[in-house]
């Protein structure tokens, strides 16, 4: 049986790099006694100064007590060895991300803690059932997946392998939340929440530039200004470093036997090959440095503001997405004076091609996954022209459009008009399948469904994780709800006819809520 971990519990920390050390710095501000070992001293010695001098920096910022700061820096202790960790009752490992290594490691401090200690595994992606195998109590082993740097983000993912006794996992979480972080449980499987269901945000990026959808500095600017996320997949990707990003994408592709979702990219690997490895190598998608150029998103030059806006809306079903944009744009339209008629709630067949906005002809719809080409012919009307999600039209500052290549310049020009009435600077996009934040945020949903669907965890704990750990603007669930189900399934299954790969194929459990309630479908309980 696990010790029970209070403030009492003596805390060892093994590895002192920048996740070791932000692990330390939170159990000792949090009342432990805490043994810091790496297996170069200098190194423990440079951490526990560093740590000291956040705890200053803390209080100089008055979000810590003076006589607090001591205190937790008194509870910083160096270990010249494993063997002074041997009264822990909980000890983190925070080394190299190898498995051989953490097997060695964890194989001599079961030989030396004692036998209520609890072994942590701080992996990012490597098997914690893998790591705990050649233990003789492997049930003690959990994985304690913090997010850098430790001491700002709120997440940890507590991942419990095959053996992992469900009272380690559960003492770990209590833990984790009195340390004030957010815990969520899941099972190991490959990349475990967030490194599994992030995966699309890069990927369908990747694809997108490919596609010649846009380029990087548009694409990042449609997902930050319509779709509400912090970075754009570009800018992020260049953050964390692409030999790390995609080192992280092949684990998972291979860990999942070369599932489609999760296929690496070309254009990644030519990256990698060439050193372009993003902000540590001074470029990547973009070039850094004082002499770097500046690079701006192409936004469309300014359109004569229509006269005359026309909508039409549906009488039996909610178009969430569609109603929130209608808002928006009817109250600023009707501010600057432009007209806006609005012929009736329709059915049947006059209804079947609303929600839509029409102006010059236009026809103007939410992306459904088809290409605006693919709906101009579908529908045989030429001047097609597709909309993109946005998490919050009353806040976004940007709006992406498609036009169909039948589309003619006279109702395109209408188009970017009425939108930059209404107040969004306008990029267009060529005219891709599912666009950019729609083909994303279903990608995502699809994932995290996945997720819930095999065990991995629950719902509330993948959106949860996806905002927390990666601050998502909203979890991928929630996310889903909002746009409505049958919508993004709709887009996934338009995706995967198109391109005729699996990759697209819809999550089970997203397809099952669906057959259960058509027109309620949803993830969370209102």
């Amino acid at each position: 049986m696990a010790q029970a971990l209070d403030k009492s519990s003596v805390v060892g920390v093994v590895g002192s790099g920048a996740m070791g050390a932000g692990i330390a710095q939170v159990a000792a501000a949090a009342g432990h006694t805490v043994r810091l070992f790496d297996s170069r001293p200098e190194a423990v010695s440079k951490a526990i100064d560093g740590i000291g001098k956040m705890f200053a920096k803390l209080v100089e910022k008055g979000r810590m007590g003076a006589a607090e700061a001591d205190l937790a820096r008194e509870r910083l202790r160096p270990a010249g060895t494993l063997d002074e960790l041997k009264d822990a009752s909980l000890v983190v490992e925070a080394v190299v991300e190898d498995l051989d290594v953490k097997r060695t490691l964890f194989r001599e401090l079961e030989d030396i803690v004692g036998p209520g200690c609890i072994l942590a595994t701080n992996t990012s992606s490597i098997s914690v059932t893998a790591i705990a195998a050649p233990l003789e109590r492997p049930e003690r082993l959990v994985g304690m997946h913090f997010f850098n740097p430790v001491p700002l983000m709120a997440l940890v993912e507590v991942i419990s392998g095959v053996a992992t006794d469900s009272t380690v996992a559960d003492s770990v979480a209590a833990l984790a939340a009195a340390w004030g972080k957010d815990p969520v449980h899941a099972k190991s499987t490959p990349g475990f929440i967030v490194n599994r269901v992030a995966r699309p945000f890069y990927a369908e990026a990747l694809r997108l530039l490919g596609e010649q959808a846009g380029d990087p500095a548009t694409l990042d600017a449609v997902m930050r200004d319509a779709g509400g996320f912090r970075m754009g997949p570009f800018e992020l990707m260049d953050l964390i470093g692409h030999d790390v990003n995609f080192s992280v994408t092949r684990s998972v592709f291979d860990a999942c036997f070369n599932d489609p979702r999760f296929t690496p990219s070309v254009l990644q690997q030519e990256l990698v090959n060439a050193g372009f490895l993003g902000r540590k190598s001074g470029r990547g998608f973009y070039r850094y440095g004082n002499d770097a150029p500046r690079i701006e998103a192409r936004t469309e030059p300014r359109a004569e503001k229509p006269q005359t806006v026309r909508v039409t809306r549906v009488r039996k079903h909610a178009e969430p997405v569609f109603d929130a944009l209608h808002d928006v744009v009817n109250a600023r339209l009707q501010a600057a004076g432009i007209a806006i008629s609005h012929p009736g709630l329709l059915d049947g067949v006059e209804g079947r091609e609303a929600p839509a906005f029409h102006v010059h002809g236009a026809n103007i719809f939410l992306t459904d996954g088809r290409s605006a080409t693919q709906r101009a012919y579908d529908d045989d009307y030429a001047d097609t022209i597709l909309f993109d999600l946005m998490l919050d039209p009353g806040k976004a500052t940007r709006i992406a459009l498609a036009r169909a290549d039948q589309c003619g310049e006279a109702a395109w020009q209408g188009v970017v008009g009425l939108f930059q009435a209404a107040g969004f600077d306008v990029t267009r996009l060529d005219d891709v399948p599912g666009m950019a934040v729609m083909r994303t945020v279903a990608m995502l949903a699809n994932e995290a469904s996945d997720a819930v669907n095999q065990g991995v965890c629950n719902a509330q704990a993948v959106d949860i994780a996806m905002q927390k750990g990666v601050n998502y603007p909203c979890g991928p669930l929630a996310w889903a709800d909002a746009i409505g189900l049958a919508h993004v399934a709709a887009v996934l299954s338009n995706l995967a006819a198109i391109y005729g790969e699996d990759r697209y194929r819809v999550s089970p459990l997203l397809r099952r809520k669906l057959y259960a309630h058509p027109e309620k479908a949803r993830f969370h309980a209102r």
